[in-house]
Order: C-alpha cells, then structure tokens, then sequence
C-alpha cells in the first residue's frame, strides 16, 4: 500500500515536534542542573574530593571578676594518620612506635583502617621534642597538627567551681561543663583534594579555615577572696582534722558568689588521680545537713515580719527544757538560761525561745516564709548537682515537727540555700539568685558581650524587719554565742549552728556539723561568710570552732575590699577567758629604761643600739588585742 505525500509530510511533522520537545526537554534539565543545581552539585563533588585536617579551636580562657586567668588553653601538638596516603604500614607503626614509645600494635592496627583520618595511639597532645622527632621520620600519611591542652595555672585553687575538661577538650564539670558550648568556640581544619584511594591530587591547593576561639569568661569569683577562704580550710583541716569542710562568700547585694570551696579538695589538672566522689560533689551546693541554729534567723526574721515579738521587752524563762505534745526538748546549755528577753535568747541560741517564736507563728506561717526564703528548692545557681534539701510536708507537721523546725531541726538544707536566704534577711528583705558567670568577653578584642545582672526572686520581709534582724545578729557577735567572730572596728553580725550528724537514720552522739554564718559591716552588709566543719576532732561547737574561721575570713577580706571601719559599734561583753581590744601606746621618743618600765602589759620586741624609740609597730593609736607584742627600735635621732 502506497502512502500518500501528506500522510509522510504530517509524519516527519510530528517526529520533529517530538525530537524538537525531547530536545527542549534536555535544555531544560541542563540549564537546571548547570545553573540552578551546580552549586550544589559542585559542592558535593567538592565534599567527595576534600580531605580535612582539623585544628581545634582554643577554649575560652576563665577569669576572675578582676581578671586574673584561673583556666586557659596552651598549644600541643598531636599526631594524625591518613591511611591511604600510608604505603608501608608495618614500617610505619614501627617507626612511630620507636618514638611515641607507644604499642607498634596498637598503632598498626589504628593506621590500617578504612577511614579518611586517624589518631595515632600514643600521639595526642605529644612534648615539642617529640613532635620534632615525628616530623624529622618524613613518613608519607602521617601529619602534625595543633591540639590545645586546658591549663589550671593555680592547681587547686577554685576546683570545684572551676571543673576540668576531657580528652577532647569537653567540659566535664564545674562551670567548664555548665558553659563549655560558649567556651568550646568552633574548630578549623585544613582542606585538600585527595583522589577515591585517599591519595592527594595533584594542582590543587590546599585551603585553611581558621578556627574560632571560644570566648573568655569573668567570673563574679574574686581570686584574693577565694586564697583567703582556701587558707582558712587548709588550716582548718590541719587542726580539727573533720571529715570534710566548707565555706561561702557571697554578696548579699548582688546575689554574687565571691568565693567558694570545699575540702577535700583536687587539682583538675590531674583529676584522675583523684577519688570520684571528690572532684564530683561540690559541697556548697551539694551536701545537705540539718543546719542547727543558724537557721533560727529564718525563724527570726518570720516572727519580727509577723509582728509576734518585741525583742527588747518580751520576756520569756529557760529552765533548759521546753515540753511540746510530750516531748522534752532540751536547751544546749544545761541548766537553761533562767529569765530573759527575747534579744537575750537569740544572742544565747536559747531552743526553747525559738520554739516559743514558731509556736507564735504558727506551722502554716512559718513554713511559708521558709518557703519565701528559697528553701525546698534550687536556688538556680549556675553550677551543676544543686540538691533541694528536704522540708516537713506542711500536713505532717504536728506541735513537735514545728518546735524542731524552729531551731533547726528536721530540715535539710544546702549550705548556698543558707547563704541566699541569710542574704535576703540582712540585705533588706530581698532575696537574691546566686550566681558565678559575670560577664562574657571577645577573646580576641576583649569587648564585653554579654553581661550577668543580679536578679531580685522577690521580696520577703520588709526593710524595717531586716534591719531588726541585722541588730539582733550583730548583738549575738558583740554579747553571745558569736563572740569569737568580733571584730574590733567592724560591726560584725552572725549565728552560730551545731547540728548533729545523722546516721542510718538516728542522730549520732559524738558527731557533729558545726557551722557560722556572719556579714559585716551590720550597718551595710558587704559580705556574708558561711562555714561548715564536718566532725572536727575534739571540741565541736560552732562558736568555738567555725566562728573564729569566719571572722579570719571576714578581718582580712573586709581589708581586701577596702571597707572603711564603722565608729558606732556594740562593744564586746567580754568573758574570763577573751582578750580585750586596747589601744596602742605612743613610745615614740621615749627612752629604754622608761618603756620597759611603763608598759609591762605590752610584751616588747626591742631592736637597735640607741636611746630613744625612733619607731614602733604597731603605730600609736592602734587598736589590738591585750598582750600583743610591740615591736619598737631604738635610735639616736
């Protein structure tokens, strides 16, 4: 059958319609894959071709609030193997083993894998020395490269707080975990074209990208502060040798934490040489105990705020024992205190004046301004293992719960809790979010770019209850059981506490937790310091063993802070065994025979050839305890 011309022309018609629209077709996927996907495409070839050597970016130095670096990153270097770029493996392994004095094995069988790059066993974070040796062997596959090493420049210092970092440069604990993706930065590397066999190609050159330093980071901590906290527990530990112990500074204006730590301590530098249990609990935030009677000012301030106590002409009498729903509870002081107000029984630590306070208040009173003060839960303080502490459900709380609860007992509280809450009782009622990070700088140009502010939770007693408060706890340091936490010409307000120990679940007899708290100046609180000693050995009061501890830390940190000295303070009700304060004599152009003649009550340290005292030390004026020593020298002019 013959096909007429019309029927081939409309067939070639067609053919050329559809060639010429498979044709547009295939422009089309062209130009989308050529412009619209190339990029992508070309990247991904790129990602095929690229090796990576990687360069770890330098961890974020940590200061302290007055920029003293506590932690920073040195430089190392480390070994890395590229497997396929590696023709004679035994050889290599051996040779590297030769100079890393590490496992030819080991490092054999990293050398071997399928992988683009490796570690070399025994290669990270090597001595200069060494790292000269391993470029000097010119093994093909093997490279060099930066790693950066934490650095605690102080040891110790600061622990608990500060953390340590792991093999890779990680933060693991302390505020080195709670902030390491701020301080980690981002790492760099060094990229170059390698074939499918791992090999590098030639003509192709190699690119760098610079890592990006983490950033600095100030602490509220101050480094002069925090040496004289670490004095204090060292000294602390030689003496009463507890099981453990700890001490707070903190600022109850800010809510900043200005010292911290805990012994036994560690260096986190070598943190693996050290018990877990030690370097992973950070005592100040994470021991719970009962905290005796440092927790009457809670009671304290709760019944001046409820307007159920005049403290100078409410009288009340110890008989050294209090009978709640049938049970005794006993005085410390055997015996009791007799008659007194109620100011007497807070500068005696009297339980049964307390009891009386709570039974005024009531559970459900009492245990909402436990509550306000930020007990039963976190303080949200910037440290990680913050424990809660353990209150009495308000319906299990029956007459005795309330009594015990009122000076101390039966609570569990955590030592920063205490701070935070003493803090909102002395500084005006407003109870402060504790804290550590200060402020975040450029590692680089050391522009401040971010900044901590101190943040009020809320109001919890009144100013005029406050400054109740701050009388009653500055009279307990000039007249009471704090008297060994006084200081001559700074008006110093405190509390003792002696807790027993609770084991298996009953009390211990002979253990004890005995702590202080104290702030100064009473007038304007500038620094409250907290301490708890864990079973000293031998005498275990507050008052005998952690206020003289407190004040140690209060006299030189007050000097530190350059806190001028207050004129109108309550003077010291002296006991037998106290030393007064006197003040110094004037010697200056006395003669020999006259001084050691007149001023037999001052033990004297006499130097020099001459007959008149040209100098002396302490200077005229000068106020110091009965019996110090006068260091004078003798001239001629």
């Amino acid at each position: 059958m013959r096909v007429s011309g019309v029927t081939v022309r409309r067939r070639i018609f067609i053919a050329m319609l559809l060639g010429f629209f498979m044709f547009l077709l295939l422009i089309t996927r062209l130009g989308y894959v050529q412009l619209w996907k190339g990029s992508g495409l070309t990247d991904m070839a790129e990602e095929l071709w690229t090796r990576n050597i990687p360069f770890e970016a330098k961890r974020g130095r940590i200061l302290d609030r007055n920029g003293e670096v506590l932690a920073y990153n040195i430089s190392v270097p480390s070994v890395l193997a590229i497997p396929a770029q590696i023709k004679d493996k035994s050889m290599t392994a051996r040779k590297l083993a030769q100079v890393l004095k590490g496992n030819e094995k080991e490092i054999l069988k990293k050398i071997s894998q399928r992988q683009l790059i490796v570690r070399v066993p025994g290669g990270r974070r090597i001595s200069p020395e060494v790292a000269k040796q391993v470029q000097a062997l010119n093994l093909p596959g093997i490279q060099l490269t930066e790693d950066s090493q934490r650095y605690y420049p102080r040891g110790a210092f600061l622990s608990h707080v500060l953390g340590f970092t792991g093999v890779d440069n990680q933060g693991l604990t302390g505020i080195e975990r709670v902030y390491d993706e701020q301080l980690k930065g981002k790492w760099g590397y060094i990229s170059f074209g390698a074939n499918a066999a791992g090999q590098k190609m030639p003509g192709l050159s190699e690119r760098f990208t610079p890592p990006e330093d983490g950033k600095d980071l100030h602490l509220t901590i101050d480094a002069n502060i925090q040496a004289i906290i670490e004095r204090e527990l060292d000294q602390a530990m030689v003496v009463y040798q507890p099981d453990d112990a700890l001490a707070i500074a903190y600022s109850p204006k800010t809510g900043e934490v200005l010292g911290m730590a805990s012994r036994p301590n560690y260096d986190p530098g070598r943190y693996k040489e050290y018990p877990v249990e030690t370097y992973n609990r950070n005592l100040p935030i994470w021991k719970t105990y009962e905290p005796g009677s440092t927790f009457k000012i809670i009671t304290l301030a709760a019944a001046l705020e409820d307007k159920k106590v005049d403290l100078d002409k409410d009288t009340f009498n110890d008989p050294g024992f209090i009978k709640v729903a049938g049970a005794t509870l006993r005085c410390w002081k055997r015996g009791g205190h007799g008659h007194q107000t109620f100011l007497e029984g807070v500068e005696n630590s009297c339980n049964p004046g307390f009891v009386l306070l709570g039974q005024r208040l009531g559970k459900e009173r009492l245990f909402h301004y436990i509550k306000e003060f930020g007990f039963g839960k976190r303080t949200g303080i910037d440290l990680l293992g913050e424990e809660n502490g353990v209150l009495f459900s308000l319906n299990r709380v029956g007459p005795v719960e309330l009594a015990t609860t009122s000076f101390g007992q039966g609570v569990s509280v955590t030592p920063i809790q205490q701070v935070a809450a003493v803090g909102a009782a002395i500084n005006g009622g407003k109870l402060m979010k504790p804290y550590i990070a200060k402020a975040w700088y450029d590692s680089k140009t050391g522009k401040m770019l971010e900044e901590n502010k101190p943040k009020v939770v809320r109001q919890v007693i009144s100013p005029e209850t406050s400054a109740n408060v701050r009388r009653a706890l500055e009279s307990v340091v000039a007249n009471g059981t704090g008297r060994n936490a006084y200081i001559d010409g700074y008006r110093v307000g405190g509390k003792t506490g002696t807790a027993q120990v609770v084991e298996n679940g009953v009390y211990s007899k002979n253990k004890h937790i005995v702590s202080f708290i104290g702030f100064a100046p009473a007038d304007d609180p500038q620094i409250i310091v907290y301490t708890a000693i864990n079973n000293p050995k031998g005498i275990q009061f507050g008052g005998r063993v952690a206020a003289p501890i407190v004040r140690n830390i209060l006299d030189s940190s007050l000097r530190y802070m350059k806190v001028l000295p207050r004129t109108q303070q309550m003077e010291k009700e002296y006991q037998y065994t106290d030393k007064k304060i006197v003040q110094v004599p004037n010697l200056i152009g006395m003669e020999r025979k006259d001084i050691t003649g007149s001023y037999y009550s001052f033990p004297l340290d006499i130097s020099g050839r001459g007959s008149k005292v040209t100098y002396q030390s302490p200077q005229p004026g000068t106020r110091v305890e009965e019996g110090s020593t006068i260091r004078v020298y003798l001239g001629d002019k």
